[in-house]
């Protein structure tokens, strides 16, 4: 019965509030904050749990009143009331009760590198990245600039940002893969359709307790800046690269005039990446967890597919197909692609937890 698995979240929480009204746990700073995060991650089930467990009661007594002749109709009245509200509640707690990803709540690096195409490929990336701004826009999340590559004839060889917000990594987490552009470029004469590819990586941001880099598992070099065409040349060794030698992982970092920021910003992105690889080996160490991604979240895998000319959004992972590819780009109308992908991801996750 379905009220039966709902009873364990609600003896936990309950079990909680006595540990948390503890002498001995007041006293352990660490403890105290492990428990009330639980506790506020329980809070909306426990809500919704109890509601459910006292409509269900409710149903239950008016079907007993229902032969009742003083009674009866009121019963009926209530029940048509509230027997539809079970079946909505229990469809809102299983959501509940979907292990929650402890990043989702997190700010990310979003990082875009052109891939096959060349000066086509570096200007979708500005083109996508254009797009991430706008769907930022409309969250109201901070989007910062912390690196960029300008491409030959536009557009960018790679780009790097921040982005701050409520929920971002929840929302942004799908995007991570190889996004694949149909149209015809500029400088093709024929009219002819080119095919290009990009990359995504959506990055968690961690904090010194998540990774702890030691000073001497990291190497730095500095050198001079290059700027495009010989515009915003440095004469001093302001760009820095780290470089991680237990994985080998590279951040390079020159868009500040500092030396002194832009070695804070490459060791921002260093420790995200640690914790993305870190994150994608426990990933591939469970097959479970694996599949309750939308995709693996592979850098190398084919997620999507822009293509111009017909005006149409493919993301190959659900087999959604959305003619309004210039409302998507355009004003950043990412919603249409993100919400099935993220309804997807919930229906798999009941599925595999056996709710």
């Amino acid at each position: 019965m379905f009220k039966e698995k709902l009873q364990p979240f609600i003896d936990r929480y309950n079990e909680i509030s006595e540990l948390l009204s503890s002498p001995d746990i007041a006293s352990d700073i660490k403890k105290m904050t492990e428990l009330g995060k639980e506790q506020a991650g329980l809070s909306k089930l426990v809500e919704k749990a109890e509601e459910y467990i006292q409509t269900a009661d409710a149903i239950e007594e008016n079907r007993e009143l229902l032969g009742d002749p003083e009674l009866g109709d009121l019963a009926k009245e209530e029940l048509s009331e509230l027997e539809p509200r079970l079946p909505e509640l229990e469809e809102e707690i299983k959501i509940l009760m979907i292990p929650t990803d402890k990043n989702d709540d997190k700010n990310i690096f979003l990082e875009l590198r052109a891939g096959a195409g060349g000066d086509e490929s570096a200007l979708f990336v500005a083109d996508v990245f254009k797009m991430y701004v706008r769907f930022a826009e409309q969250m109201e999340w901070k989007v910062e600039i912390v690196s960029s590559n300008e491409g030959t004839a536009g557009g960018y060889k790679e780009m790097i940002a921040q982005i701050k917000g409520e929920g971002v990594y929840s929302k942004l987490k799908y995007e991570a893969g190889t996004h694949r552009v149909q149209r015809v470029p500029d400088t093709e004469t024929q009219g002819r359709v080119h095919t290009s590819a990009i990359t995504v990586a959506v990055i968690p941001e961690v904090d010194d307790v998540e990774v702890n880099i030691k000073p001497n598992e990291v190497k730095m070099d500095v050198y001079r800046s290059s700027g495009c065409g010989g515009q915003s040349v440095n004469t001093t060794d302001s760009a820095v690269r780290l470089t991680h030698i237990p994985t080998g992982i590279v951040v390079a970092i020159q868009d500040e005039k500092s030396q002194h920021k832009n070695r804070d910003k490459a060791m921002k992105v260093l420790k995200a990446r640690v914790y993305e690889t870190e994150l994608q080996k426990q990933l591939d160490e469970t097959s479970s967890q694996r599949k309750l991604q939308v995709g693996s979240g592979d850098r190398s895998e084919k997620i999507r597919t822009y293509n111009y000319p017909q005006n149409r959004l493919t993301d190959h992972r659900i087999g959604l197909t959305l003619y309004a590819l210039d409302d998507i780009m355009n004003n950043g109308n990412l919603k249409l692609v993100i919400d099935p992908l993220i309804a997807h991801a919930q229906t798999e996750a009941i599925r595999e937890a056996g709710l």
